[in-house]
C-alpha cells in the first residue's frame, strides 16, 4: 500500500526525503505502474527503467525553476506521479485523462510533448541560452536514452551546445534499447565506455572517492579528476563527447538514487556543458520487463498471478495491417533478390521480425535516424535496388527533405510503408498518423495509396515494386478488415466501385471503407441508395471517377482518417476544378484544422463524424439538401 505518493503534492517535496524514503517511492512508482497495466496497455518497461532517475532529479533540482525536458516522452510516467498528478493517474491514456506524454496544460514541470526523439539537446539548448539573454541563471537538463543518442540532430545540438559554453547537462540514459535493441556505431562505442575492466574499475574509484567529497573542488576531488583525465586518454573513454567541447562523468548505476544525487550535485556546479552517462536497465524492478522489454515496451493489459507472472487479459484474433504488410514484403523479398528493407528502430512494432530472420542481409535497422533511413533507401535504388522504407506515418515526418531532395527529385523507385496512419488512439497528437496524404502528394514523381482494406495491401506493393518512381502506401495500426468482393485489379490512378447509388456516392480513402459501407447500408434501410467508391489512389487521383460521381448522383461525400487540410478530399476538388464540373455537390470527411487529442478510437471517430453513424448522418443531411435543391431547380 502506497505510503508516500498519495501525499506528494509537488516534486519539492522530495527535496526533504532521505535517500530511504525514495527508494520507497520507487517502490510505490512500480506498484502503480504496475496496476495500471491491470487496466490498459501503456508504455511500461521504459518507465520503469528511469524510475530512481527520475526521483534523483526531482529530489536535486527545482524544475519549476530549472528546466527539464525527457527525450521521447513516453517515460513521463514517473514524473507525473511526483508532481501533483497522482490521483489522476489511472486516467492517464483516457479521453480527457492525463496524456501519456509531457503535457504542459498539465502542469509546470512538463515543458514541451515530446512524443518523436532526439530533439531534447536542441530545445535544452535553447531554453539556456532564451533564459541567459533573459537576465536568468536557469540549469537546463536534457535526459536522452542511448536508442535516440544517434540521430542527426543530437549532434548538431552538441556541436553549438559546445560552441556556446553555458552551464547545462546531457544525462545520457544508456540501457542498451531504443523500443528495440538499439544499433550502429554509437551503440557499439556505448558498449565499449559500460564493458571497459579498466574504465569500469576507475567508476568503482569514482564512487568511493565522491562518498568522501562533499564539496567540488577539494583536492581528493582535483586527483579523482586528473587519473579520470589520464584514463580517458589512454582508452579514449567519453572523449568524443568532450572533442564537443563537454565534460563527461560515468558511466555510473542509474538505480543508485545516493549516488545519481551526488553527481547531480557535483555537476551542476561545473561552468560549461556536461554529460553525465548512466547506465540503467529498462524494466527494472518487473523481473518480466526486465527480461523482455521489447515486448514489454506497451504491452497489452495484463493482469499479475500469484508468482507475479504477467496474464494477458485480452487478446485480438484478428490479423492486423501491419502483419498483412509485413507479409506481402516477405512474399516481395522472396520473389525479387532487388527488394530490401529499412526501418528505423521499429522491428518489432511492423513485425519484421519474420522478415529479419528471413533475410538478414536485406534488412536494415538504421536506429531512430529517419532521414538517414531514406536517403539511404535512395542510395540503394539509385543502384538498381527496390528498397522498402517501413516507417511509422508520424516518423516519416522527420525525414521530408529527403524524401523531395533524395527520392522524388532523382526520380527513384522507393516504396514507402507507412505504417499507424490514421489515428492512434490513446497515444495522441504525437502519434496520429493524419499529416501524410498532404506532405507526400505534393511531390512530383511520388505515387500515394491507401489500401481500402487487407486484400489491397500485396497487390498494391506488387504495383509499387514495379513501378519506376516513389510510390507511399499507408495504413493504419487496427485489426484488418477483409471485405467480400470480386477483387479489381490494381491499376495506376484508378479506383475500385464497390456498390453502385442511385441518390450519392461515398468516396473512401483508405480504411474507413468498411464503416463507409456500415453507413451506406443504414442508409439504404431508410431508402437513401448510396455508392461506394474505393479510392485506392489519393495520387494520381482518379478523374474519370471524380466526373462521374459529380455528374451522375445528386451528392458526393469524400471520406478520409486524415488532415482535410491538403488531403484526398482537397485532391478530389483539385480535380473537379480541372474538369470544370460542379464542386458545389462535394462535402468533404475528415479530420479538421486541429491537432486530434487522445483518446479511444470509437469515441475520437464519433466525434470527428468519422464512424459509420457520423458518415450516414453527413450523407442524410446533403441528401436533404440536394433533394431541396433539386426541387428549387424544377420550380425555377
Amino acid at each position: 500500500m502506497s505510503n508516500f505518493l498519495p501525499n506528494i503534492r509537488d516534486a519539492r517535496d522530495l527535496h526533504e526525503m532521505s535517500v530511504e524514503d525514495l527508494k520507497q517511492v520507487a517502490n510505490e512508482i512500480r506498484e502503480t505502474l504496475c496496476n495500471l497495466l491491470s487496466k490498459r496497455a501503456a508504455h511500461f518497461a521504459s518507465n520503469l527503467g528511469v524510475v530512481e532517475l527520475t526521483l534523483a532529479l526531482h529530489s536535486t533540482f527545482d524544475f519549476l525553476q530549472d528546466r527539464l525536458i525527457w527525450d521521447t516522452g513516453h517515460q513521463i510516467y514517473p514524473q507525473k506521479l511526483v508532481t501533483g498528478r497522482f490521483h489522476q493517474f489511472d486516467t492517464i491514456r483516457t479521453k480527457g485523462g492525463l496524456m501519456g506524454y509531457p503535457n504542459p496544460n498539465e502542469s509546470d514541470y512538463d515543458l514541451f510533448v515530446t512524443g518523436h526523439a532526439g530533439a531534447s539537446v536542441s530545445t535544452a539548448v535553447g531554453l539556456r541560452s532564451g533564459d541567459q539573454l533573459m537576465g536568468r541563471d536557469n540549469y537546463s537538463v536534457a535526459v536522452i536514452g542511448d536508442g535516440a543518442f544517434p540521430s542527426g540532430v543530437v549532434y548538431e545540438a552538441i556541436n553549438n551546445a559546445g560552441e556556446l559554453n553555458s552551464k547545462m547537462l546531457v544525462i545520457l540514459n544508456d540501457n542498451e534499447m531504443s523500443i528495440c535493441p538499439r544499433v550502429g556505431g554509437v551503440a557499439d562505442y556505448l558498449d565499449r565506455l559500460r564493458s571497459n575492466p579498466i574504465y569500469t574499475g576507475v567508476k568503482s574509484e569514482v564512487v568511493s572517492i565522491l562518498n568522501k567529497v562533499p564539496v567540488l573542488g577539494d583536492p581528493a576531488e582535483k586527483l579523482l579528476f586528473q587519473i579520470k583525465e589520464g584514463v580517458k586518454a589512454g582508452l579514449h573513454g567519453g572523449m568524443m563527447f568532450e572533442e564537443f567541447g563537454f565534460k563527461y562523468f560515468g558511466p555510473i548505476d542509474g538505480h543508485n538514487i545516493g549516488l545519481v544525487k551526488k553527481y547531480l550535485k557535483m555537476v551542476r556546479e561545473i561552468d560549461g556543458p556536461v554529460l553525465l552517462h548512466v547506465i540503467t536497465n529498462k524494466g527494472h524492478g518487473y523481473k518480466p520487463a526486465a527480461e523482455d522489454p521489447v515486448y514489454f515496451h506497451t504491452p497489452p493489459a495484463f493482469k499479475r498471478s500469484d508468482d507475479g507472472e504477467p496474464v494477458v487479459l485480452s487478446k485480438s484474433s484478428s490479423k492486423p495491417y501491419t502483419q498483412h504488410a509485413s507479409d506481402a514484403i516477405a512474399d516481395q523479398m522472396r520473389h525479387d533478390s532487388r527488394v530490401t528493407v529499412i526501418t528505423a528502430a521499429m522491428c518489432q512494432g511492423n513485425k519484421l521480425e519474420q522478415v529479419r530472420e528471413e533475410f538478414p542481409e536485406r534488412f536494415f535497422d538504421v536506429g531512430i535516424c529517419e532521414a538517414h533511413a531514406v536517403a539511404f533507401a535512395a542510395g540503394q535504388a539509385k543502384v538498381g535496388m527496390r528498397p522498402i522504407v517501413d516507417i511509422y506515418s508520424t516518423f516519416l515526418q522527420r525525414s521530408f527533405d529527403h524524401i523531395f531532395q533524395e527520392v522524388c527529385l532523382q526520380g527513384l523507385p522507393v516504396t514507402f510503408m507507412m505504417d499507424r496512419a490514421g489515428l492512434t488512439a490513446n497515444d495522441g497528437p504525437t502519434h496520429h498518423g493524419t499529416f501524410d496524404y498532404g506532405y507526400m502528394r505534393i511531390f512530383p514523381n511520388m505515387v500515394v495509396m491507401a489500401p481500402g482494406d487487407a486484400n489491397d495491401i500485396g497487390a498494391m506493393l506488387d504495383f509499387s515494386i514495379s513501378h519506376d518512381t516513389a510510390c507511399a502506401i499507408r495504413y493504419p495500426k487496427l485489426s484488418a478488415a477483409e471485405i467480400d468482393r470480386e477483387l479489381q485489379p490494381i491499376e495506376m490512378g484508378k479506383s475500385e466501385t464497390i456498390r453502385s447509388g442511385r441518390d450519392g456516392v461515398i468516396v473512401c480513402a483508405g480504411t474507413p471503407l468498411i464503416d463507409c459501407i456500415a453507413a451506406a447500408d443504414q442508409l439504404a434501410e431508410e431508402g437513401i441508395d448510396v455508392g461506394v467508391v474505393n479510392a485506392r489512389f489519393v495520387k494520381p487521383i482518379d478523374t474519370d471517377m471524380v466526373r462521374d460521381s459529380i455528374e451522375n448522383h445528386g451528392f458526393v461525400v469524400t471520406v478520409e482518417e486524415a488532415m482535410l487540410q491538403g488531403g484526398f478530399g482537397s485532391a478530389f476538388l483539385e480535380a473537379a476544378n480541372e474538369l470544370r464540373v460542379d464542386a458545389t455537390k462535394v462535402h468533404r470527411i475528415g479530420i479538421p484544422d486541429e491537432f486530434v487529442q487522445h483518446g479511444d478510437r470509437e469515441s475520437l471517430l464519433a466525434d470527428l463524424k468519422l464512424d459509420a453513424a457520423g458518415i450516414a448522418n453527413t450523407c442524410r443531411e446533403v441528401f436533404a439538401k440536394s433533394g431541396k435543391m433539386q426541387s428549387e431547380k424544377t420550380l425555377g
